[in-house]
């Protein structure tokens, strides 16, 4: 099936372009979530007529992540969780533990952006993960776990 992209999509192409995609992936996933239409020649037209504004509200997205992400970089988020005498937490740390403690600070990410490359947090100390705020901008994030012993 084509599709016109509104919006960008990682290794897919940017907003306008018309790509051919499986079925399933378009009707499951690109339409319903707003980042495809078909590419009709309704659709087609359509677009067009609406491509500056679409343009423009893409650039703002793109201005208030970049935004966002140089207030973000470089931060430390603290956590602390329940660890045995060897430094090995009972649990571990997850992205939604990660994106709840960036919203206290004032910091809405959902647990979808927080992206950590080497799996769940399981011992005390420093790690890194990546925050996709945006197709774009990704900001690399210092989290530091502290134990506390039960």
């Amino acid at each position: 099936m084509q599709v016109i992209l509104l919006d960008k999509v990682v290794n897919l192409g940017n907003l306008g372009e018309i790509v051919k995609v499986r079925d399933g992936y378009a009707r499951n996933f690109l339409i319903p979530t707003g980042r495809a239409r078909r590419a009709t020649e309704a659709n087609k037209a359509e677009f067009e007529a609406k491509r500056q504004e679409l343009e423009k509200a893409a650039a703002a997205k793109l201005a208030e992540a970049q935004g966002q992400g140089e207030k973000l970089a470089g931060s430390t988020v603290k956590l602390t969780q329940k660890a045995g005498v060897d430094g090995r937490l009972f649990g571990s740390v997850t992205n939604q533990d990660i994106a709840e403690e960036l919203g206290k600070l004032g910091y809405p990410v959902a647990k979808a952006q927080v992206r950590m490359p080497n799996g769940p947090i399981k011992h005390v100390g420093e790690s890194t993960v990546n925050v996709a705020l945006h197709t774009d901008v990704v900001v690399e994030l210092n989290v530091t776990v502290y134990g506390e012993t039960a």
